[in-house]
Formats: structure tokens, sequence, C-alpha cells
């Protein structure tokens, strides 16, 4: 099957930004890179996102339609495999390149979108939330990895491609989950400006994609079920003004990618400074005092 001018492939040598690469990203919000992780890399990761502590971290909350997905989040990358994962060269060094400075490790977690259970996610805008965090510029990006294979069937991640140079859209909550306001939403949808991108993606394909592109996920009807790793990153110039329940700068020590192979860290998690989601009332509700 032919690439798209946003997909690109991991050859499995070091990873620059190409012209074309960053070309999309500015044009487009995202670029994806198939073949990001290997299968050892894959097999690595997991073992770390289904063990006892990450399981015991995990919380959710209901779409609105009786569907929930769990999540687990924290704030350090740490030593494990999903650490140095966060950490690599071909992960932050090249968000690094994108966001065309210094960034650190804002968060990190994973979603598990399980069969015939997992949730939908509204459209939005990462910013849409992390503006409220106070960070006062977009200049923020995550990599989405794919854990198990996203089709349309299980509830891929989809996207607007180019939405992102529409700044932040004012966001709206409905239950706990926040989304862009219903009106100015069915404007962008029938403008049909902006193409929807459904993300197909193999394990360990990947799609970097900037805070501000408008993205959502259907609930998993199928019979099988859909995690994805996620990091997300934050520029060191854009430290927020107001301490939230996301950390503020630190130093982020980036790793080579052969780190992540060579890791045999899988459960000493202790250093990742886990979120605990159930005291999360909603997605704005975040400010510490």
């Amino acid at each position: 099957m032919a690439l798209t001018k946003a997909e690109f492939v991991h050859d499995g040598n070091e990873l620059h930004v190409t012209k074309s690469m960053f070309d999309s990203w500015r044009d487009n919000g995202y670029i994806i890179i198939r073949s990001l992780l290997c299968d050892r890399e894959i097999v690595k990761l997991k073992s770390v996102l289904e063990s006892k502590t990450v399981q015991e971290n995990a919380g959710g909350r209901d779409d609105g339609n009786g569907r929930k997905t769990k999540s687990c989040v924290w704030n350090q990358p740490g030593e494990d495999v999903s650490g140095m994962v966060a950490r690599s060269n071909k992960v932050a060094g090249t968000v690094e390149q994108l966001l065309g400075g210094e960034i650190y490790h804002y968060h990190s977690k994973v979603i598990m979108k399980d069969a015939l259970v997992g949730a939908s996610y509204r459209w939005h805008q990462d910013y849409g939330y992390w503006y409220h965090y106070g960070c006062l510029f977009p200049d923020m990006a995550s990599v989405f990895i794919a854990v198990d294979k996203a089709t349309k069937e299980n509830g891929c991640l989809q996207i607007l491609s180019g939405s992102h140079k529409m700044g932040r859209i004012e966001h709206i909550l409905t239950g706990g989950q926040a989304g862009v306001d219903p009106e100015r939403l069915d404007l962008i949808l029938k403008s049909d400006r902006f193409e929807k991108v459904y993300l197909e993606l193999e394990p360990g394909d990947a799609c970097y994609f900037h805070c501000n592109i408008l993205h959502s996920s259907a609930q998993n009807h199928s019979t099988q079920r859909r995690w994805a790793f996620i990091i997300a990153y934050n520029r060191a110039s854009n430290d927020p003004v107001f301490k939230t329940v996301d950390p503020q700068y630190s130093y982020l020590e980036k790793v080579p990618d052969s780190a992540i192979v060579s890791c045999t860290n899988f459960d000493d998690l202790e250093a990742k400074d886990f979120v605990v989601t159930s005291n999360l009332k909603s997605d704005f509700n975040v400010k510490v005092s």
C-alpha cells in the first residue's frame, strides 16, 4: 500500500526529521512513522504496560454512553522500558526537532480500550485541556504508539488533518469529559475543509501530533482490544505558570534508541509518579492549591 505524504517508514537507523517530515508536521499537524518500534521493543513495552503496578494505578471515566476506557498516567518517565521509549532519541529527539527547542516529559499514559467495552473520546484538542494547566503557548506535542493493531473496528484514533491551524477552540465539559464546543464542531465538520484521517496502525507504528490538532475515537465494538502508549512533551520554555497534576519543567535526559532493547527493568516503577486519576472529577480538575 502506498504511503501518504504524512507517512514515513523507520528503517532501524538513527531517525532524523527530513524536510518532508517537517513540511507535513507544519501543514497537517501530524506525521506517522511506521515501524518506529520493532517487534522486540513492543514485546518489552507490553510487559511494563500489562504489569500489576500499572493495572493497579489505572482508572477510567464513563463516556456518557455506558462505555468505559481505563487509562494509567504518570508524570516521570522513569528507568524502566517505557521510560527508555519516552527518553529515546527516536521519540523524544524527534519531538524536539519538530517543536524546535528543548523539551521535557509532560506525562505518559497507556490507554486501554478493551474489546467490546472500550469507550469513545469526544473531538478535542490536547491544548484544550493543557491551556487550563498553566501552559501559555501551544508548544506541545504527543507521540501515540500503537501497542495493538488499531483499526476502524476497534476504535482507532481519528484526526482532522490541518485543524491545528485554527488555534485553540473552546472546550465544554459533558460529564467528566471535555470536548470541543458542539456548535463550533458542527461548523468545522460541515465546512469540509479538513480531511478526516483514520489512524489504522500496526503495533509499533507511531503518530506524532500537534497539541492543537482535533482528534477523537469511537467505541470498541470489536473482539480485539486497542491499547496505545502516549507520551506528551512540553517545550522547556513553556513551563506552566502554576502548579497542576502535570509536572513543571525538569531536565529530560535522552537515551540512545538501543536503550529500549537493552533495558531489563520491567517492574521497578517507583520513580514514575503515578497520577491518581480517580481523584480527578473532570478533564479540567487539575489545579493544585
